[in-house]
């Protein structure tokens, strides 16, 4: 060897559930954005979590390169939590949110697993 290390390869499952995770985002965001009835700002939402649906196709594109970029999924989808259960167990927001909340809870421990593995601090 010349002095490089060699990179283990990232899990080939890894790859399909950021395809998956991306795929998630997109639809959910493109849907929010393109919804006649909602407001400005429910569009912008929207707009942003599509943004996250390309930046987990980056990362199932080059999973070990890219996964520091993890950590703004987990701090966006602990942030969206932790601002909307209070509505979601006050009733206050559409019926779909509670699903959704736990979508993205499900999302936060699998990227939290993910950087365990990879081991990005």
């Amino acid at each position: 060897m010349n002095g490089s290390t060699v990179e283990r390869p990232v899990a080939a499952g890894w790859v399909v559930f950021f395809a998956f995770a991306a795929l998630y985002n997109l639809v959910i965001g493109i849907g929010g954005m393109l919804d006649p009835a909602a407001a400005p700002a429910d569009r912008v939402v929207g707009l942003l979590v599509a943004c996250f649906g390309i930046l987990y196709a980056l990362v199932a594109w080059a999973p070990r390169r890219l996964a520091p970029a993890i950590w703004a999924g987990v701090t966006g989808k602990t942030g969206v939590i932790i601002l909307l259960y209070p509505a979601v167990k006050a009733g206050t927001v559409p019926e779909i949110t509670g699903p959704l909340l736990i979508g993205d809870a499900l999302f936060t421990v699998a990227f939290l697993v993910f950087l365990w593995r990879m081991r990005v601090s």
